[in-house]
């Protein structure tokens, strides 16, 4: 991922790399007491950097029943898999379950709480949406809630209702926070909110079995893109057992702007291991959960609008706050119009405050126009995309925004003839963390359905894939010196692939098996 693009041989001495090059350079520069590994012919690249991940959330959701659409195709194989989990749990237990797709069920329509309570009459339970944008209780988690007709709807979030004005189970986006109880996290209208409490060992467990799954991948470095005290505590408590073994960079969500400004906290602090790096920020909802914003309406759904977290005075003085201290930022925007509110305010904090390189971020940027490609690439702004979500999302994305629009779905190919630097990531829980496959994603941009997402100039080479999960991924959290690419001084975290992505077909980049990650000089997976 530098250049010469390929070597023969890297030497490492300690936690760093001390040449990239000929065999006979290496051993010249290693000196005579060295141990020496042929590959094999095997593939060594830099480890994968993940932009946009959320571990905690991604290991805790392994831990609840899986009702994604694999193993529930249809409302009534969903309530099947709840009940049988209920079987097996306390009689006052709650029970949690995760990735519904309300299109992907046969009868193409979100649950409700009466569908929950038929599987668990009386019992709390909790069925997050795919996005992790939300979610379906059922009647007695309402009332646990205290939420009834005359609850008011949520700013930033959508409280479902039936014809009668009666909630119906649905908490969206915002309304979320409602449901997690005094012991959640509560962020407000800044995000959906996926800190679910549990005990604190029970959090270690989740982190530990998520950075497993990491590091198999050949991820070695990772940012977290929704951070609150429940990560920060856990990943030093991770580190203090002395088993963190990625590097975790923080982006702190923005309803902790006031103290992370009061703190003083105005540029990155930490190590290479665990370092605070950004603010989070939340312009519209998600698509797949048509909580996206679209201020016409949906092509199919005119009356559906989706939301805005906040009103564009209020997210540009967020994004202006933050800019202005010197921080770099991340806002979630799919649609459009979400879109364009973000560039607004970036080159309206820009102008206020000139800052060189600023680097600011747009999470997702799932469906820019051309012009907003350019603005992009005027300012210096980073999308951070998951081709993941194509391959996954990509039909339901069609049906959402229409055939012309939906087409666009994560355009890389033009963000790269805009001459942008794009990173990609799994977002993770969404999808899982595999970035080979996200490679041939990229590659291929074909969904699970065989439908081809518009034509060639939306695609990307294996090459440039790869570069978006490594050094451009870590350009994007300004990280490139130290991760992302095999050079001299640069930390020895690197991956072992049992082939070449790069001359591989591409609807076989996503078998490769990763056969060993290595993080500072050391093997741990």
């Amino acid at each position: 991922m530098a250049d010469p693009e390929r070597v023969e041989a890297i030497a490492v001495r300690g936690d760093r790399i001390l040449h990239a090059g000929s065999l006979a350079d290496c051993r010249a520069v290693a000196g005579r007491r060295h141990q020496e590994r042929d590959l094999g012919g095997r593939t060594l690249i830099p480890g994968f950097v993940d932009a946009h991940i959320h571990p905690l959330m991604f290991g805790q959701t392994t831990s609840w029943t899986d009702v994604g659409p694999q193993r529930a195709s249809s409302i009534d194989a969903l309530i099947e898999l709840l009940a049988g989990r209920a079987a097996e749990l306390e009689p006052r237990a709650p029970l949690w379950a995760y990735g519904y797709d309300q299109r992907q069920l046969a009868e193409r329509r979100h649950p409700t709480a009466a569908d929950l309570d038929r599987a668990a009459p009386g019992r709390a339970v909790y069925v997050m949406h795919s996005s992790g944008h939300g979610a379906v209780v059922s009647s007695a988690a309402l009332d646990l809630a205290g939420i009834n007709a005359t609850t008011p709807d949520v700013p930033g979030g959508e409280i479902g209702r039936d014809s009668n004005g009666m909630p119906d189970g649905r908490l969206m986006d915002a309304a979320w926070d409602l449901a997690l109880g005094s012991g959640g996290v509560k962020i407000g209208r800044h995000g959906p909110n996926i800190h679910v409490p549990d005990s604190q060992d029970a959090l270690l467990g989740h982190l530990q079995t998520a950075q497993d799954a990491i590091l198999r991948s050949g991820i070695t470095t990772v940012f977290d893109a929704q951070v609150t005290r429940r990560e920060l505590e856990t990943y030093l408590r991770l580190r203090e057992t002395g088993r963190l073994a990625m590097r975790v960079h923080l982006m702190v969500i923005s309803s902790l702007l006031d103290d992370v400004l009061e703190l003083g906290l105005v540029a990155p602090l930490g190590d290479e291991w665990l370092r605070f790096a950004a603010i989070k920020l939340y312009a519209d909802g998600t698509l797949i959960g048509r909580t996206a914003y679209f201020p016409d309406g949906y092509p199919g759904e005119p009356d559906e609008h989706g939301l805005l977290y906040h009103d564009p005075a209020e997210y540009k003085n967020l994004l202006g706050r933050a800019h202005a201290a010197g921080l770099q930022t991340g806002t979630h925007a799919l649609s459009a119009a979400a879109i364009g509110l973000v560039l607004d305010a970036i080159e309206e904090a820009a102008s206020a405050a000139p800052r060189p390189d600023a680097r600011h971020r747009i999470e997702h940027c799932a469906l820019p126009t051309d012009e907003q490609i350019a603005r992009m690439a005027k300012l210096g702004v980073i999308p951070i995309a998951q081709s993941q979500h194509m391959r996954s999302y990509g039909d339901g994305a069609l049906s959402a925004a229409g055939q012309e629009v939906g087409e666009r779905y994560h355009p890389l190919g033009l963000f790269a003839r805009a001459g942008i630097r794009f990173a990609l990531s799994s977002d993770a829980p969404v999808a899982p963390p595999a970035p080979l496959v996200a490679i041939q994603a990229a590659a291929e941009r074909r969904t699970v359905l065989g439908t081809t997402l518009g034509g060639a100039v939306l695609r990307v080479d294996a090459l440039r894939a790869l570069q978006a999960y490594t050094i451009d991924a870590a350009r994007a959290g300004h990280v490139d010196g130290y991760v992302g690419s095999l050079e001299p001084s640069k930390l020895a975290d690197f991956a072992i692939l049992d082939q070449d992505p790069t001359q591989a077909a591409a609807e076989a980049i996503g078998s490769i098996v990763v056969k060993e990650t290595w993080a500072a000089g050391e093997q741990v997976a």
